[in-house]
């Protein structure tokens, strides 16, 4: 879960009125809550772990089916979140091309019973919930460096939402996608990518990990542009059905899939360089030894 990034997202230059000091109030307050549990059970792994990315996981599928298509996501989210449960059983068992063939299988299902108008949609859901759930969990399996590597990932993202924040706030300039999200700006971008590479360089430090520090930032960097993508990627998304939230589960955040967006972007990329070079075995310290 990501802390309160006080606009919407990153990058944003937008000025808050009273009704927006409001709102960050609540942001506070709720990422006071959310941001500790999340850390704590990260720290505690294992089953613990597995069950708080499986309820995340199943919020987020059911805010997009709600989004997507309101028909598909009262008759096919009991099956699809029961999918999503075994999924997450056998990636604690370690076997994450398994779990990834469960959820293959159940884009399949979807496939054949959701309705032909959004299909395309609800198949989409099935997979961004699959890879939120499989991506976090393969990576803390490593015993050596998973937890660190999820606080890693936790330090990018926040880094890159709070900081890019408050820089393009101070800085304005040209916005980033004005078509999908007018708030954002070039200089906030710039400003999140920065904080991002310094938290994952001092927090690598402090850790005491033996890792070239130049790759190492290039990492974060890489991560903190992607996670920007994974937000940009769900404003387009919540344009395509005029939504401006996914719900209005977390107070002040707006839904699960709002404050996990650019955290689903950069844990799947994690995984995936993790992967290439450490292994199923290893993920962490392929992501984080260089």
């Amino acid at each position: 879960m990501a802390p309160a990034d006080p606009a919407s997202h990153a990058g944003t230059s937008a000025r808050p009125g009273a009704g927006a000091r409001s709102n960050l109030a609540l942001r506070i307050v709720s990422a006071a809550v959310l941001a500790p549990v999340a850390l704590g059970v990260a720290y505690l792994g294992g089953w613990f772990f597995a069950a708080f990315w499986l309820i995340a996981a199943a919020l987020v599928l059911w805010e997009w089916l709600a989004l997507t298509d309101a028909r598909a996501s009262r008759f096919l989210f009991p099956s699809v979140a029961a999918g999503l449960a075994v999924t997450a059983a056998i990636a604690e068992w370690q076997r994450p091309i398994t779990a990834s063939l469960v959820v293959l299988l159940g884009i399949f299902a979807v496939a054949v019973f959701a309705p032909s108008a959004r299909r395309g949609w609800v198949m989409a859901g099935v997979v961004y919930a699959g890879a939120l759930l499989i991506a976090p969990v393969l990576l803390r399996s490593d015993p050596q460096l998973g937890f660190f590597a999820i606080v890693f990932l936790f330090g990018i993202v926040w880094a890159t939402d709070i900081l890019g924040y408050f820089t393009g706030r101070a800085i304005g300039g040209p916005k980033l996608a004005p078509a999908i999200s007018p708030g954002k700006t070039w200089a906030g971008a710039f400003g999140g990518t920065g904080a991002a590479v310094v938290a994952g360089y001092v927090g690598s430090r402090y850790a005491g990990i033996d890792t070239d520090p130049l790759a190492l930032t290039m990492v974060a960097g890489t991560l903190s542009i992607v996670a920007q993508a994974g937000d940009l990627l769900e404003s387009w998304i919540k344009r395509q059905f005029d939504a401006k939230d996914a719900s209005r589960i977390i107070p002040g955040h707006g839904g699960v899939m709002d404050r996990l967006d650019g955290f689903w972007a950069a844990a799947v990329v994690a995984a995936l360089i993790g992967v290439l070079r450490g292994g199923l075995d290893a993920p962490a310290q392929g992501l984080l030894l260089w």
